[in-house]
């Protein structure tokens, strides 16, 4: 019998703070997690990969479980 599915966590992540003046590494980061204007949200699955992106640009964005 198959096991039943578990709902995966999301995450939204919403770019707050304008990447100018910041490195590029930081604007790379943002561009990955597809942030490409302000005010611009994405969601994804809740990942250690992720979380480990979100921590890098966390003065940029505002992130909701």
């Amino acid at each position: 019998m198959p096991k039943k599915a578990q709902a995966v966590k999301m995450v939204r992540v919403t770019l707050v703070k304008s990447t100018i003046g910041y490195s590029e590494r930081h604007k790379a980061t943002a561009r990955a997690l597809g942030l490409r204007r302000l005010n611009k949200t994405v969601e994804y699955p809740d990942t250690p990969s992720l979380r480990g992106m979100i921590y890098k640009i966390q003065h940029l964005v505002r992130i909701e479980e």
